[in-house]
């Protein structure tokens, strides 16, 4: 009987992995599904990046989800050019890399909240992936700043941060939302995880 038990547990981290590795895959992949926002100081880039972002944490909880998005992160910063302008540790330096630290804070607040409610609606989907993208946006303003100003010498004010991360993009990634919430609703029977 415990030998069934052990097979089991192997079995369940088997399939976490694999969906790990696919929705590391994914992200990595909507990173070239983008379009250029030529803004200045420096171009932004709308990408399909956070919707599977979503994905990840509502199908697979607060953990996994953050999980797939930290080994896309860890990929991407020792050299494989899965980032939407490429890869390297330099990306670090980048004052647009707090959009991307912002994505492991968007799957977790999303997988934490759909979770809080053992039977989730439509509506409670979106109110997650919402937050979820306030998450991101709060990390990737607050880093843009930061790095403009204090590590690379090229100064913003919050106004322009406020423009160029926030209202030139947050139309699309609303849509991403409802995207995701939709989506979520109709593969979380078929293959969300239990926390």
């Amino acid at each position: 009987m415990q030998e069934v038990k052990i097979l089991k547990h192997r079995e369940l981290s088997v399939r976490e992995m694999a969906y790990c590795g696919l929705f590391t895959a994914l992200i990595a992949t909507g990173a070239f599904i983008k379009i250029n926002i030529p803004v200045q100081p420096f171009p932004m880039h709308f990408t399909l990046q956070f919707f599977f972002v979503l994905l990840s944490g509502f199908l697979m909880g607060a953990k996994r989800g953050a999980l797939s998005v930290g080994v896309y992160l860890a990929v991407g910063l020792i050299g494989v050019p899965v980032f939407a302008a490429g890869g390297g540790p330099a990306y670090l330096v980048r004052p647009t890399f707090g959009f991307l630290l912002g994505f492991v804070f968007a799957a977790f607040t999303a997988g934490y909240l759909v979770r809080l409610r053992e039977k989730t609606s439509l509506r409670w989907n979106l109110f997650s992936a919402f937050w979820g993208m306030m998450a991101m946006y709060l990390s990737g303003m607050v880093y843009f700043y930061f790095i403009s100003n204090f590590v690379i010498h090229m100064p913003v004010t919050w106004k322009i941060v406020f423009i160029n991360c926030f209202l030139l993009t947050v139309g699309g990634d609303f849509v991403l939302c409802i995207m995701a919430a939709v989506l979520a609703k109709r593969l979380k029977p078929v293959i969300g995880l239990e926390d």
